[in-house]
């Protein structure tokens, strides 16, 4: 963008003063990124974190997030229950014996629902550990690295079957609402795929 040259000097003056507002803020979130993955490794949050981060398409920010706004998972005595949290379970109409589910309710923490609907696009792909997420695995016990795992293949097989079915929007929504319960899991030490 440096090189990008305009002919009328109020445009070029323009441009370069955006683009010096770009670079402050962009130096401005390097900074609290490095703030927030500081706190991340310090306790309480670090153990949560790193248990977080060993699930693919959840890294550091994703994984405060989680913490945070949940605060105890225990709460949850239920995967259904933490999915009601988020706002991710469908909504439902029913009269009678005839029962009609719609769209997400969207009545929960939509914090959580935003960063979980992030992470799922990561699961289009075809399961792999490699990169910075096999490092994210690194000095995870092994439960947690094959329940992640295990995550990793249901939740891509879910994407795959309700992308052809219903398109990807909507797969990723199911498949946010199928990784909150993985996370909840995790969490609450109940980690069953």
């Amino acid at each position: 963008m440096r090189a990008l040259r305009f002919d009328e000097p109020a445009a070029q003056a323009a441009f370069e003063h955006l683009l010096g507002a770009y670079f402050v803020r962009d130096s401005q979130l390097d900074a609290i990124d490095a703030q927030i993955a500081e706190l991340a490794s310090l306790d309480p949050l670090a153990p949560d974190v790193a248990r977080l981060r060993a699930f693919r398409g959840i890294d550091t920010l994703t994984a405060v997030t989680l913490t945070t706004e949940t605060c105890d998972f225990q709460r949850f005595p239920t995967a259904g229950s933490y999915m009601a949290f988020t706002g991710l379970t469908p909504s439902e109409h029913s009269s009678g014996t005839t029962i009609q589910h719609g769209s997400i309710t969207k009545t929960g923490n939509r914090h959580v629902r935003r960063v979980l609907v992030e992470a799922a696009w990561a699961y289009r792909y075809a399961p792999a550990v490699r990169g910075a997420h096999a490092k994210r695995l690194e000095g995870q016990p092994p439960g947690v690295a094959a329940y992640s795992w295990a995550a990793q293949c249901r939740v891509h097989a879910t994407y795959r079957k309700l992308a052809a079915r219903e398109g990807p929007n909507k797969a990723v929504t199911a498949v946010a609402r199928e990784l909150s319960g993985f996370v909840r899991g995790a969490m609450t030490g109940n980690m069953r795929a």
